[in-house]
Parts: structure tokens; sequence; C-alpha cells
């Protein structure tokens, strides 16, 4: 009789091949399946995003439960999908996935980390599960440049309002909620500096400023993703430039003749 240990072992192998063909595969069932992995993505990133404001809720805790329980399965499924699993735990995007859950998983002992959930937004943008699914008309183009550093932006702002909301939150007047701390990020990330809210000590000031610092190079980034000169991304054979004018017969770096594809 076979054992049930056996039994495990021949299924293995079929849900991996499964898995990849939902997670990597072109064919309308994969499509519509990681369009329902993104939107699941994006709603646990709205769990985390307004986790502040109803944090003593009783039911907190079990939507906290539940999420991870939801992640956990969808890192899983992932690494069964991926082709070589030591490169895929080598990837940051799957450490900083690994970190949101273990706060998940640890509320109560990383209580003061928990603002740093939010950089699942950063991964799921930054990822080429995204770009090869939702993005795939924008891939390697000016949107996406454009759609990353936004996400970057955007995670930033609730990752240093969550720094700030722990650090400050009953130790400082001015600090007495979540809001408070969003509204002190702004107003540092665009330099406005109303005054009416302030960080005390050497530690807070050294945060305003990097907050400040910080806004500036977001911001500029944004900017020269929207207005700069659009440039491909392929790879030169000779010495590895990346990007070139779209119309770019030769590298401008080391000259060699080039063949960029188009959808013509």
């Amino acid at each position: 009789m076979t054992s049930r240990a056996e039994v495990r072992r021949r299924r293995l192998p079929r849900l991996r091949v499964r898995l990849r063909e939902l997670y990597h595969g072109q064919t309308r069932e994969a499509v519509r399946f990681r369009y329902w992995v993104i939107v699941l993505d994006l709603l646990l990133i709205g769990f985390f995003i307004a986790a502040p404001f109803f944090r003593d809720n009783p039911v907190f805790l079990t939507l906290d439960y539940v999420v991870a329980a939801v992640l956990l399965l969808d890192i899983g499924a992932r690494a069964l999908a991926s082709p070589s699993t030591l490169d895929w735990i080598r990837r940051p995007i799957v450490w900083v996935d690994l970190f949101v859950l273990v706060t998940l998983l640890f509320p109560f002992w990383l209580f003061n980390l928990a603002f740093l959930r939010v950089l699942r937004l950063w991964s799921l943008v930054h990822s080429d599960f995204f770009w090869e699914t939702v993005g795939r008309r924008y891939d390697d183009t000016r949107w996406e440049d454009v759609f990353k550093t936004v996400a970057t932006l955007i995670t930033f702002i609730f990752v240093a309002t969550g720094f700030v909301y722990a650090s400050f939150a009953r130790t400082h007047p001015g600090i007495t909620g979540y809001v408070d701390a969003l509204y002190f990020t702004i107003t540092s990330l665009t330099t406005t500096g109303f005054g009416d809210i302030t960080l005390p000590g050497t530690w807070g000031k050294l945060l305003t400023i990097i907050i400040m610092l910080s806004g500036i190079t977001l911001f500029v980034r944004l900017a020269q993703a929207l207005i700069r000169p659009y440039k491909v991304h392929f790879t030169c054979p000779s010495c590895g430039l990346m990007r070139h004018d779209p119309d770019a017969v030769h590298c401008k770096a080391c000259g060699v003749l080039i063949n960029i594809p188009n959808e013509e």
C-alpha cells in the first residue's frame, strides 16, 4: 500500500507545476488568477495603511492574524512557483514580504515596527509579477518609472509617518494621534514647515532633516521620470548600457550596432 508520505511527495511536483502555470503562464486563466492576486495584495496594503486608525478595535487582532495567514499562503505559493527557490529567496522584495509577515505574526512584540508593513506597496509595484500582469502594456516604458517613483514616495510617506508616530506619540504633546504624525510628515516632506508641530530634541531635529532631504530627492526623482526624454530598456551586448533612445541604432557608450525590438 502507498503511504501518506509517498502520496504527498507525488502531489508536490504536480502542485508546483500548477502554481508555475498560474503565476508565470500566459493563458487567460493564469492572467485572471494573477489579477485576483494583485487585488488581494492591494486589499492587504489598504489594511496596513488603515491599521493605525482602528488598532484599538477588538476585531483588529483577528484581522491581523487572518491577513498573516493569507500572506503566508501567498509567499508559500510564490516560493513553490519559482523555478529556483534559492534564487527566489535572495530577492530583496521577498525579504520585505517576510519581514511584513513576521510583524503580523507577532503584533505585540513588534508593535513599534508595524508601520513598516506598508513596504508591501513598494515590493508589489517593483515586482516583475505586477508588471507582467497589470502593467504589461506599460512595462519598460516611461510610465513604469513614474508608477515606481510614486509608489516609493507613498511608501516613504507612510513609513516616515509611522516612525514619527511610534517615536513621539506618547512623549510629545504635539503628536496626539496618527493624523498629527501624517500632517507633520507631509509638511516636512514638502518643506512647507508651518512650525505648529515640531519634534523635540536632537533626534527630532535629525529626523526632520532626513524627511526633508528625502522629500526633495523623491520629488526630483518624480520630476525626472515625468520630464526627461524617454529611454528604452535594452542591454547593449558589448558594454551593458541599458538605456537607449527609442530610435537608436548604435550604442552611445561603445558604438556597437544594437537591434532594439519594437512593436511595429
